[in-house]
């Protein structure tokens, strides 16, 4: 016989503080802080869209304060933020991007419609975090392309990216051609003749005399 049914009464109280409980954790539950509102293959085709992506040369009203419709941040850490960034962009790491005072600032932009811009040092570090709040219903968050490295390149004329027809064209970093070629300049393909091997029997040595 179990213990509780000896005492019916301690029964009870279990039962009831279990449920007591359950309907404060219920209650007391918090809604979640992100909802996704575009499945990923939707979000993955809004990468190579225009909607998303913000250019360099249109960066030209933000550093010269024409154009307060545009918040720049920049994603990298506080260390590389200090060392050079865009004039006028913002540090928000992209550690602290999903914390609860950034998602509540950026539903403020956005409710301002404030275009959102993020950048890291390469275009690829601002990809995930726009396509995240692209996911949830920012669509005012965009990444900047070619990302700081691309700013540098071009800083002293950022208005002659706009015919820039290589941005967007992938470029292999390493000419593996060029590493696995030999260092006297001999030809790649050139096949190497190597001495033949002649391989030959050893000839049995006859049995000891006298063995076992």
């Amino acid at each position: 016989m179990h213990i509780h049914e000896l005492n019916p009464w301690r029964t009870l109280i279990v039962l009831t503080v279990f449920v007591a409980i359950m309907i404060v954790g219920f209650v007391t539950m918090r809604e979640p802080l992100l909802t996704y509102e575009m499945d990923m293959k939707t979000s993955v085709a809004e990468t190579k869209s225009d909607d998303s992506c913000f250019y360099l040369w249109q960066l030209v009203g933000f550093i010269e304060k024409e154009n307060a419709d545009v918040v720049l941040f920049d994603i990298r850490d506080n260390f590389v933020f200090g060392q050079g960034h865009i004039p006028g962009a913002e540090n928000l790491s992209a550690q602290n991007l999903a914390r609860e005072e950034s998602i509540a600032r950026l539903e403020e932009l956005k409710n301002k419609n404030t275009t959102v811009v993020l950048y890291g040092d390469d275009q690829l570090q601002a990809n995930g975090p726009v396509m995240l709040f692209r996911q949830v219903g920012f669509d005012n968050v965009k990444a900047l392309v070619g990302g700081y490295q691309y700013y540098k390149q071009h800083k002293d004329d950022l208005l002659a990216t706009q015919n820039d027809s290589t941005l967007m064209q992938e470029i292999a970093r390493y000419n593996y051609a060029e590493m696995a070629a030999p260092t006297n300049g001999a030809a790649i393909n050139k096949v190497s003749q190597k001495k033949t091997v002649e391989v030959t029997r050893r000839k049995k040595t006859a049995a000891v005399a006298g063995g076992c």
